[in-house]
């Protein structure tokens, strides 16, 4: 199926990005909203993406007028009764999540696809909320949408083949790259992306290395920022709600760090609140604080000296570790798992990504790392069972020959 027009449901800052994504393409967007100040102020933001594209000399004034033709603001979802994609960018709440999948069922034709921009939350329960579950599909952009290859398509239990045809189609029109990801809670990338954040903010709480250190020193791997800095984009309590349900679905080893909890509690959520992991004091300025260095130090307090000595091999270790769950699960394939970590998060190309890090190192190395990490840090490093059979088998990476991937 074509798809000649589309609508995007919650006019927030991922909503107006895919706007300007599909209106970029030349596709006709509807940008809706509960309320039309919300819509307009919607369109603005994605005339103000074009507006950065035409100072840096990348598009005409001209060619900014022609493509905002395209983006329409809408007060409400009645609008969206002639499209034939409508993907929802509200809130990371299943419950209003629900709500809205329920009128777009009914608003929407029944040839319709309805997709969902959730990072974490069941598709499958959205279509459940609706009369044409085959029809709701998760499609998810990472931020900014405008810059990131990545989206995942992600099939809820009822979603039928061609639906998911059609979805990966419509992502390679707008010039992205789909990875099909099994569903699960995190999906693919935020399910390998939160264990690494979480371990920064475990190893910031253990007391080995600085803010500032840790960040350095991942940058110093190839990650495009350090995780303190990602999380402060992000959102440390978006961070810490998709850590809880990752927690929620898999247990001890996503146990959210104490001291993540406890700047969410001080209203340190990041950038949007001019203070996270560090102070922002204006856009080109941040800094470290003392009262943070005071709530820290309460926090370590409280959990107890662990006297462990920072690596990095902790962060990329639990990333490794839940990659190899992952594969084993069937969420994605090898060949998809890395694609996506170097497309989604930037984890350096030269790498090849996580698993063809690990057939670098060697899985027989892997194995005994996180044995031992699992010793002195606890159970969240308990090693993926398919990495034991794999080393085995002989299969141990590039010097063998054969590791998660053939040399």
């Amino acid at each position: 199926m074509y798809i000649y027009k589309v609508g995007v449901v919650g006019a927030g800052t991922m909503g107006a990005q895919i706007a300007e994504v599909v209106s970029y393409a030349g596709v006709p967007v509807m940008l809706a909203d509960i309320q039309e100040p919300l819509a307009t102020r919607g369109v603005e933001s994605v005339r103000a993406i074009y507006q950065a594209r035409v100072d840096k000399g990348k598009m005409t004034p001209e060619q900014l007028d022609e493509k905002m033709l395209l983006v329409t603001a809408l007060p409400n979802l009645d609008g969206l009764n002639d499209v034939d994609l409508v993907i929802e960018a509200v809130s990371e709440d299943l419950t209003l999540k629900q709500q809205v999948f329920h009128k777009l069922d009914r608003v929407c034709s029944r040839s319709a696809i309805l997709a969902s921009n959730t990072s974490a939350l069941s598709i499958s329960a959205m279509g459940a909320s609706t009369t044409r579950p085959g029809k709701v599909v998760g499609l998810h952009f990472f931020n900014p949408a405008y810059a990131m290859p990545l989206v995942e398509v992600i099939p809820g239990l009822a979603t039928d083949t061609q639906t998911i045809d059609d979805t990966v189609s419509f992502a390679e029109s707008l010039r992205k790259t789909p990875v099909i990801v099994k569903e699960c809670a995190g999906f693919l990338v935020n399910r390998l992306l939160l264990p690494y954040l979480n371990e920064a903010v475990w190893c910031l709480q253990d007391g080995d290395a600085s803010i500032r250190e840790i960040d350095q020193d991942m940058v110093a791997f190839g990650m495009p920022v350090g995780p303190f800095t990602l999380l402060d984009t992000v959102g440390l309590d978006i961070a810490l709600e998709v850590a809880r349900i990752l927690h929620r679905s898999y247990g001890p080893r996503m146990t959210p760090a104490p001291l993540l909890d406890a700047l969410v509690k001080a209203g340190r959520s990041g950038i949007k609140a001019g203070h996270g992991f560090y102070d922002y004091l204006n856009a080109q300025e941040r800094r470290l604080d003392q009262s943070l260095e005071s709530l820290i130090e309460q926090v370590r307090q409280q959990s107890g000296p662990q006297g462990l000595k920072w690596t990095r091999s902790r962060l990329l270790l639990a990333m490794v570790n839940e990659a190899v769950t992952v594969l084993q699960e069937g969420v994605a394939s090898a060949r998809d798992i890395d694609l996506a970590m170097v497309a989604g998060t930037g984890f350096p190309n030269e790498k090849g990504g996580p698993l063809h890090g690990a057939d670098q190192v060697g899985i027989d190395q892997v194995l005994r790392d996180l044995e031992e990490l699992r010793d002195n840090v606890g159970a969240r490093f308990w090693p993926a069972p398919m990495l034991r059979r794999m080393v085995e088998a002989g299969f141990t990476g590039h010097l063998a020959g054969r590791g998660f991937f053939s040399y």
